[in-house]
């Protein structure tokens, strides 16, 4: 019978462990690798803002006076730095344990990446497609590794448009639609990547993961606005704190009884709240095709390939 109440104290020794958490430094991030460390892990905070990072990592030795966790450079709307990034990482570290995909940005404008993606599926999901390829012969020298892609409940206002997939000059973006794509893409690209390891005997786990409503900085520059200024104050209180946002997270990560494809969310209402359960998806992101069409995509404008 699955746990009810599944906390931080239900996270195993990991002493021996090496975890690579993507946007460290605040939030959903900072919360897990302060509970990777506590519990022994060896954790690399992949951080694109070095100063962030820098004050994140005092307060987590604060906190942890014994972790041992070591601050790397990551921009995941720039290829460059993602390959950057797994050079340096592969010429220090033979093995992965866990890669944490968390980084990421909500809601923002139209923008595009350095490389002329989309700034929402560049950074949320291109970013750490081309990182878990980057990385995936560290992950494969570990014994039962496994990469975690956060997701969110807005994956269900997703739609996959692969003739529009960027959204080209702005054509029909709204920051709520591109959002709800990235997070679906996220999906997608956690049941295809499940999908490969099986099919080439690759002793490695794709699961998924959701914070619910979880109050950090993710979403603070939506309340520069009128409606943002009076809606923002109402919606934090029905938040919980990035602590509790982090336990699905920190589920998919380490509970030894989850299997790839698992996707951990919220047992509240809504999902919005509450300990972490496994939890479903939406159809969309289970569509065969979609999943494969992704991934071709996704090699094609990265130039990774995995297999």
């Amino acid at each position: 019978m699955a746990k009810q109440n599944w906390t931080a104290a239900d996270v195993p020794d990991l002493s021996g462990k090496r975890i690579v958490v993507t946007g460290a430094n605040s939030g959903i991030g900072y919360e897990a690798c302060k509970v990777f460390a506590a519990q022994g892990a060896e954790v690399i905070m992949a951080c694109r803002n070095p100063q962030k990072a820098a004050t994140a990592l005092a307060a987590l030795n604060s906190a942890v006076p014994d972790a041992n966790v070591t601050v790397m450079d990551l921009d995941l709307a720039s290829q460059a730095s993602v390959q950057a990034f797994a050079d340096a990482f592969n010429a220090t570290y033979e093995s992965l344990d866990v890669l944490v995909n968390n980084a990421g940005i909500m809601m923002v404008p139209y923008g595009q990446t350095e490389d002329g993606y989309e700034r929402q599926l560049g950074t949320n999901h291109l970013g750490h497609f081309a990182l878990t390829g980057l990385l995936l012969d560290a992950l494969k020298a570990a014994p039962e590794s496994r990469v975690v892609n956060i997701s969110s409940g807005a994956h269900q206002m997703g739609n996959m448009d692969f003739d529009n997939l960027m959204y080209a000059a702005g054509k029909d973006y709204t920051p709520l639609r591109a959002y709800g794509r990235s997070k679906l893409a996220n999906l997608l690209f956690t049941y295809e990547l499940q999908k490969r390891f099986e099919a080439h005997n690759i002793n490695c786990q794709a699961l998924a993961a959701h914070p619910g409503g979880s109050n950090t900085n993710l979403g603070n520059h939506l309340a520069d606005g009128i409606i943002g200024k009076i809606m923002m104050p109402i919606m934090r209180l029905m938040m919980q704190g990035a602590d509790m946002g982090a336990l699905p997270t920190l589920r998919a990560a380490v509970d030894p009884d989850a299997v790839g494809r698992d996707y951990f969310g919220p047992s509240g209402i809504m999902e919005m709240t509450g300990y972490p359960k496994k939890t479903s998806s939406n159809s969309a992101s289970h569509n065969a095709d979609h999943q494969r069409q992704l991934w071709e995509v996704s090699e094609q404008l990265t130039g990774v390939k995995y297999l």
